[in-house]
Formats: C-alpha cells, sequence, structure tokens
C-alpha cells in the first residue's frame, strides 16, 4: 500500500547521534528499494556539527531513486516547528516523523505493513508505548511520569491517546499537510496539538505497537521543564483552531 514515503527527521545538536539514524537509513533503504523514499532532515538551529555531518552523508549515499533534503536555519525554534517545516515541504503521499535518537527503527513502518495494520480506513498511525504488544526498553520513572502525564490530558483535554508523545507517526500526507499547517505550538508539546486537531477534524488516529528503546542525551527532561510543559497545555487550552 505505501509505495513511496517522505521520512522526517528533527534535529538540534545531534552530531553525536546522528550515526545511528545513518546506519537505520543505509539498512532500510537496502530492505524497501520498491518503495519511493524521500529523507528530509530539518537542522532546527544546530550550533554543533549536525549540519556538517548530514550533508556528509547526504554527498555519500546520492542515488537517483533516493532523495534526501536538509533545510536549516540558525535560530532554534522548537521540535514541532522543526517537524512542521518538514511535513509541509514534504513530497511523497506518506510522511513519517520519527526521532532523531532512533529509539524506534523505520523497519517498524514494514512491520506494520506485513501484519496489515495500515487500511484505507484510519489515515494517522501513532507508535504506542503503551500498547500491550509494544516491545518496551525504559527507565521506572519516565513511566510513572508518563502515567500522570496521559491522566493530566485527560481530564484537560479529554484526549484517549494512550501515547501522545512516542515521536513515530506514519499520516497520509494531504491530512499530515492540513494538521501541521494548524499547529501552533513549537515546543514538544505539539503532539497534543496533533490530537486535538485530529479530533476536530474527525480524522481517526490509530495506536499500534513499537519496538521502542530509551536512549540517553534526550533533550526534554518532564521534571526540569515542567513549568515549561504546564505552560505549554495552558496556552494549548485556549487555542481555536
Amino acid at each position: 500500500m505505501i509505495k513511496n514515503l517522505s521520512i522526517i527527521y528533527p534535529i538540534f545538536n545531534e552530531e553525536k547521534r546522528l550515526f545511528n539514524i545513518f546506519i537505520d537509513i543505509k539498512k532500510f533503504n537496502k530492505k524497501t528499494y520498491q518503495i519511493n523514499k524521500e529523507y528530509i532532515f530539518v537542522d532546527d538551529g544546530s550550533f554543533d556539527n549536525s549540519k556538517q555531518k548530514i550533508n556528509e552523508f547526504i554527498k555519500l549515499n546520492k542515488s537517483s531513486k533516493i532523495k534526501y533534503k536538509i533545510i536549516s536555519y540558525r535560530v532554534n525554534k522548537g521540535k514541532g516547528f522543526a517537524l512542521k517545516s518538514g511535513v509541509l515541504s514534504a513530497t511523497k503521499k506518506w510522511i513519517l516523523t520519527t526521532d532523531s535518537d532512533c529509539s524506534v527503527s523505520n523497519f517498524q513502518i514494514l512491520k506494520w505493513i506485513n501484519e496489515n495494520h495500515i487500511n484505507k480506513q484510519n489515515m494517522i498511525y501513532f507508535a504506542s508505548r503503551n500498547h500491550p504488544f509494544s516491545k518496551v526498553k525504559k527507565i521506572k520513572s519516565r513511566e510513572i511520569i508518563g502515567a500522570i502525564f496521559r491522566f493530566a490530558i485527560f481530564l484537560i483535554f479529554n484526549i484517549k491517546i494512550s501515547d501522545t508523545q512516542c515521536g513515530f507517526k506514519l499520516y497520509r500526507a494531504h491530512i499530515a499537510k492540513k494538521i501541521f499547517s494548524k499547529i501552533k505550538t513549537n515546543g514538544y508539546m505539539h503532539d497534543l496539538e496533533i490530537c486535538i486537531i485530529s479530533k476536530k477534524m474527525k480524522y481517526i488516529i490509530c495506536e499500534l505497537p513499537v519496538i521502542w528503546k530509551h536512549k540517553n542525551q534526550g533533550k526534554i527532561s518532564f521534571l526540569k521543564d515542567s513549568m515549561k510543559i504546564i505552560s505549554s497545555l495552558v496556552m494549548i487550552k485556549f487555542y481555536r483552531y
């Protein structure tokens, strides 16, 4: 069903972890030669060597069948802004957004396809670390924080999605572009906006099992950034779409 695919990576100071992405891309390309692919790296104001390393990778892996693109700007805007930039510039019929820590391999897409999870009825697919068939390696403290966050968004927004924050999400392109064009949050809470906008536009979100591994050097801490998260939730509550 998926014959062409845009894969979007938001990048901010990821020079130490890009190697994992590059390995996954090369392996994925070998197994999915039948899929017309486009990789979009959005350099979200990195001040390390991320952009240089991405350009070197693109130069060494040029292909007539696979398109690589880098979007770059000087000032860090946030993950939501980066993904919005990537989605709106994507050219394929399906769009996958994923995380720069490669906690989920691109091969998860093939697993979903082989298990007949992708169908015409559903338009948006969220990888869910809380799905009963997911295989997840994460630390206990994150599970507790995640449970508190899920309860909060259910109370405030009546959102019943069990895992809004996993970055591995698959969309039909025309739906993704409609949703992301309306997103107002530049930071990590954009995932919540996706759920709210999808619900308002009556798009179906299907949560699917995922193989997920916790990676260190993450950019957000729910404890340290708690005030920022709370203020974002308050702002989103009063947004009108």
